[in-house]
């Protein structure tokens, strides 16, 4: 038995070792097992430079008939993933004067035209047009309706266009440019790997990681020839995305491209950058993202708390909080601000900078330590605050000082621990720290309401024996529109107080999900139908598409993932007609009856319109529909701006069967990405 025993913990020790050192990711790659794949010699009739010569402002296609072919080195690898469906391409290995983009639909592509590949692409049935004002190549197909787009050639097409040379494939060598050489006159290298020197990322970007999850992100990065903004475009699904960004100075090295009229740079992968030199540009002289704590005095956060005077008051000396992040501004809810707890409390703190839940040092669960040393403690409207001076109190900390005071513990999320109180239990010792407070219900006069109206509001939350507290919300929260529950149940949320009256902070919806009976014995209403689109589309819902080649489809990323996702763009503008359209909801042997949703959109274009019915006959164009006063979400200029409809009156349809329907048009210069989740359909 004992021998026994032994293997088994030998064979878990093998095991584990073998789980351990896959995780482990340093940025070095097996080069590609190009055996067996495809390789042929070519002679090319044209060079790049002629080839982009052919697009004048409309979209060129090349003829079937042609025999024209184009070569090209290849200067990219979308081995890490940040370079998605895209190769890039240039003239000579060395001293390059032209680059180019080719579109393709297909992933891992290094593994058949690794970087240095000399390749030929057969232009015939080819197209040239843009993306972004970027001149690239692709197909011209149906779905393309802009008289200037292209589509990615498909993955079953490219053995028939893209070859790769048998015998050449060499060392792609940067060509070295400053940021401010980054102008039109330069553009001709687009596509082109090149190299800058006395390069360093932004100090406002500096001990961020390259990208959050499943985001992409610019991160600023200078050499100090040009104030003009310069970017290095990162992906949060690449490989290195969770890396943090080097600190120091020196080269760094991708490809050179451009959207619209922002100059871009993509990482091949990071063992291309070598940016760890001090001093830097700027004047930091050392690693700023590194914390010796055993020069620093730990400070626990009611210490912090009791720096305070009775007035603005600076914190002088080599002290250090540790704090567990409990919440943070992803919803909206919060702005500028996070907060921190450690056993002694909890504490908000200011900083004058947006998105800080994609900084990883501030997700909900991490462990930060902040420097303390300068910042100031102050009083606001009841609640000590951490921050810098701001019309003689404390306000939030310069987005420039941000790296000077936070600092990641390098230890992973942890679930937040909510401190259990009752009403009558809270004190000032509770002040900004996570709580739970059990079995509260909204009072009868806020039933019905949406958490806020037209600017920040208070709502009555109240227990079972009577006892009251304001639950305020910002009019910027993703669920600001969103009806209160009408049940009874647990609230999570930060603890704040203003000129001596308690309110609660939710930074989620979920924090105040109340299903359960009130007080008097009461049902809240029940939900007839909901849709989270955990499984199929067609599950619940009939996708009907009257115009356009894109259609209704599932997404994992929703609030909080997945979601149903309708765009009418897929390399350029398309005109698209397409109804998503619910199965059949009975609300019979109702006497009230609402529907709810979240829905957020992204780029220019026609609103998302909402619909309902009684007598659907199969067809949109034959229904008789009548439109709900749905709100939508009107920020466009980016993703993950959830916005509820706020609540939606049925009761017009009691005892019948409805269908509810998402209308989505798009035309040849506009299309809005709609993305649509937490259907609900509440009666009683």
């Amino acid at each position: 038995m004992k021998k026994y025993s032994s293997f088994l913990k030998f064979l878990y020790i093998v095991f584990a070792s073998l789980v351990i050192t896959g995780c482990v990711h340093d940025d070095k790659y097996d080069e590609p097992n190009l055996a067996g794949y495809q390789c042929q010699d070519l002679t090319a009739t044209m060079t790049i430079a002629q080839v982009k010569a052919l697009y004048t402002g409309t979209t060129y296609v090349f003829p079937s008939n042609s025999t024209a072919v184009m070569e090209g080195y290849v200067s990219s690898s979308d081995e890490s993933g940040n370079i998605y469906k895209t190769i890039y391409i240039q003239d000579s290995p060395t001293n390059p004067t032209h680059g180019f983009t080719i579109s393709v639909d297909a992933v891992s592509t290094y593994t058949k035209f690794p970087q240095g590949s000399k390749i030929y692409i057969k232009l015939n049935d080819l197209a040239l047009g843009t993306y972004g004002n970027l001149v690239q190549l692709g197909v011209k197909d149906a779905s393309v309706t802009t008289a200037n787009g292209v589509a990615r050639i498909p993955e079953s097409a490219i053995p028939a266009h893209i070859f790769r040379s048998c015998t050449i494939r060499e060392k792609i060598v940067p060509k070295v440019l400053t940021l401010a050489q980054m102008i039109a006159a330069n553009d001709n290298l687009l596509g082109a790997l090149i190299q800058i020197n006395n390069a360093e990322f932004d100090s406002r970007v500096l001990c961020m990681n390259y990208a959050p999850d499943g985001t992409s992100v610019d991160r600023r990065i200078n050499d100090g020839t040009t104030t003009a903004n310069r970017v290095v475009r990162n992906s949060g699904f690449a490989s290195f995305a969770n890396q943090m960004l080097p600190a120091g100075n020196g080269t760094f090295v991708g490809i050179y491209s451009k959207f619209n009229s922002t100059y871009q740079m993509y990482i091949n992968k990071v063992s291309d950058l070598d940016m760890n030199s001090f001093p830097r540009l700027d004047g930091i002289t050392a690693n700023p993202c590194t914390l010796d704590l055993t020069a620093m005095t730990p400070k626990t956060v009611a210490e912090v708390k009791q720096f305070y005077t009775g007035a603005l008051t600076q914190i002088n000396g080599n002290y250090v909080l540790k704090g567990k992040v409990t919440a943070n501004d992803e919803t909206g809810n919060l702005f500028k601000y996070v907060y921190v707890e450690d056993a002694t409390g909890g504490i908000r703190v200011n900083i004058n900078k947006t998105n800080l839940y994609q900084d990883s040092r501030f997700k909900v669960g991490k462990e930060v330590y902040i420097k303390l040393n300068g910042l100031y403690v102050g009083n606001v409207n009841g609640e000590i605050q951490l921050g810098q001076p701001f019309n003689g109190n404390v306000g939030q900390i310069a987005e420039t000082d941000v790296y000077k005071h936070f600092f990641d513990s390098g230890l992973a999320v942890s679930p937040v621990v909510p401190t259990e109180r009752t009403i009558t239990q809270l004190t000032a010792a509770d002040v900004g720290r996570w709580i739970k407070i059990r079995d509260l219900e909204f009072i009868d006069a806020d039933l019905g309401k949406p958490y806020a109206g037209t600017s920040a509001t208070n709502r009555t939350l109240k227990d079972c024996a009577g006892n009251t507290i304001l639950l305020r919300t910002s009019n910027f929260a993703t669920f600001a529109g969103s009806e209160v529950d009408g049940g009874r149940g647990d609230v999570f949320a930060i603890l704040s107080i203003f000129n001596g009256t308690y309110q609660l902070w939710i930074p989620k919806q979920v924090h105040a999900d109340l299903d359960n009976p009130r007080c008097d014995g009461s049902i809240p209403p029940a939900t007839i139908f909901t849709e989270t689109f955990s499984g199929a589309l067609t599950d619940n819902w009939t996708a009907v598409s009257v115009s356009g080649a894109q259609v209704w489809n599932i997404q994992n990323f929703g609030n909080p993932a997945p979601c149903a996702v309708m765009n009418g763009f897929a390399t350029v503008n398309n005109v698209n007609e397409d109804w998503l359209i619910s199965k059949p909801i009975s609300l019979s042997g109702l006497s009230s009856a609402s529907m709810s949703f979240d829905s957020d959109g992204r780029y220019a274009g026609n609103p998302l319109e909402v619909y309902i019915t009684e007598n659907y006959t199969g067809t949109p164009s034959t229904t008789t529909w009548v439109q709900l006063p749905a709100a939508l979400d009107t920020n466009l200029t980016a993703f993950n701006t959830w916005t509820s409809s706020g609540s939606l009156n049925l009761n017009a349809y009691v005892n019948k069967n409805i269908r509810i329907a998402f209308k989505y048009t798009s035309t040849t210069t506009a299309s809005t990405t709609w993305e649509i989740d937490n259907v609900k359909v509440k009666g009683q």
